[in-house]
């Protein structure tokens, strides 16, 4: 094997690797007697065709798939001859068998930056002091009264109210065509809830079982779901029934009835306090290792390999069409342009790949690695996260493709931590305006 390697940027790599006649033709004579025994063609018995004959007729064939198994089988070997670490997959630009027997391709490879570390300890980062007000916790008490409500069907004399359940046939219509994304039988409007949009709730309200209506609705280009988003639609909506709320007071005997553990509303106010702050506080942490990331991005730039950044890219899109299909849609369904999506995603791909190189590089500098006790940290708290037994959750992290992500999340996580409390953590009471500098974990 000839490896030729030209240096095209600081990032990319063009190998040309030619094979010898004594590695090709045994590959395609191994493929042509596979061919032999398979296919038939007219005056000749099968197994008994001659090469010639074959090579006119699925030489192409033949070609593309030793092609392509003689990359396969030989690249690794020649990246790890020439001591070339890709970051991403190659870029097969050419490749063709000549005439003296050998063959050759070549693959544009990017490689990782050489980054020289500038800034990543000390640094200063804003965390606000987490509160719950009491307004946050009678909004959950509230929601759990809501919760503990019985449902009571009502006559065809009352009028939909905010909590009621109303049960509805709907079609929405864009510029007078039917949306066949936006219909639905028997839907059940939680009033209150904004499951359909608050705009769509309040529509309804007033309104009695058996009424039908039609009204418009112009929703913003924000909105969260692209089939609605920027169009304006005529809702068709035909009430079958409507259920009330019957709210048990909030005093003991509601503390009492959701947990029996309480004595007092004071106990139920208490727990859901502690909650709602262990709530803020874990938010804030990923608020926090998110100000880091983008303090390590802006104070240590270089550049990224593209290819990286446009594999990160369809890694997203990938995503959010998953998304989509698990509500029944498709990008082209949902009025979502590739391109446009492509183009709003670039930028976070670019803090992606630039935040993960930057983290491997503080691991490899300060020698943070994963450890045993890492993953079954990890382990345990997806466990305590779904509901699942630890035996579960290692079933599900047997395979490569799930392990290796899996650990890369975790390892990322560590390296974080530790510039965490490397940091200046400075809290700031937002209502009394007063800063604290901590250097402590967050």
């Amino acid at each position: 094997m000839e490896i030729v390697v030209e240096n095209l940027s600081d990032l990319t790599r063009k190998l040309t690797i030619t094979l010898p006649r004594e590695t090709v033709k045994p590959a395609l004579d191994k493929a042509y007697r596979k061919i032999n025994k398979e296919v038939k063609l007219k005056g000749f018995r099968r197994g008994k065709i001659p090469q010639t004959v074959l090579e006119k007729n699925f030489k192409s064939q033949v070609e593309a798939e030793v092609g392509e198994k003689l990359v396969q089988d030989t690249y690794f070997d020649a990246v790890e001859k020439e001591g070339i670490e890709p970051v991403v997959h190659p870029e097969i630009t050419e490749h063709s068998f000549t005439e003296d027997g050998t063959f050759v391709y070549v693959a544009m490879i990017d490689v990782k930056p050489d980054i020289e570390l500038k800034e990543y300890k000390g640094l200063d980062v804003e965390r606000p002091v987490a509160k719950v007000t009491d307004e946050e916790v009678d909004k959950e008490i509230r929601m759990l009264q809501r919760h503990q409500a019985a449902l009571k069907s009502v006559d065809e004399d009352h009028a939909i109210a905010m909590d009621d359940m109303v049960t509805v046939d709907f079609q929405g219509f864009h510029e007078g065509k039917a949306m066949k994304e936006v219909r639905s039988e028997n839907y059940n409007v939680d009033i209150g809830m904004h499951r359909l949009g608050k705009e769509f709730e309040e529509k309804l309200l007033g309104l009695k079982k058996g009424d039908k209506t039609l009204y418009e609705i112009d929703f913003p280009g924000d909105y969260p779901n692209p089939v609605l988003a920027g169009k304006k639609v005529e809702f068709k909506v035909d009430i079958k029934d409507v259920k009330m709320r019957i709210m048990a007071e909030i005093d003991d005997e509601l503390a009492k009835d959701i947990n029996p553990d309480f004595t007092s509303l004071e106990d139920l106010k208490k727990d859901i306090r502690t909650h709602l702050q262990k709530g803020k506080e874990e938010a804030q942490l990923g608020d926090v290792h998110d100000k880091i990331m983008e303090k390590l991005i802006e104070l240590n730039p270089f550049e990224v390999p593209q290819r990286l950044v446009n594999f990160e890219i369809q890694e997203m899109l990938k995503q959010a069409e998953e998304n989509l299909k698990r509500n029944g849609l498709s990008f082209e369904s949902a009025g979502i342009d590739l391109k446009d999506l492509v183009e709003k995603n670039r930028e976070v791909a670019v803090k992606r790949v630039k935040g993960d190189f930057l983290l491997k590089k503080i691991a490899e500098v300060e020698e943070i690695k994963i450890a045993d006790e890492d993953i079954q940290r990890g382990y345990q708290r997806i466990a305590n996260q779904y509901n699942m037994s630890l035996d579960e959750v290692k079933k599900y992290f047997k395979r490569r493709e799930e392990i290796l992500p899996f650990m890369n999340e975790l390892h990322n996580e560590k390296i974080l931590d530790f510039l965490r409390q490397q940091a200046n953590i400075i809290q700031v009471d937002t209502d009394s305006k007063e800063s604290t500098v901590e250097k402590t974990e967050a």
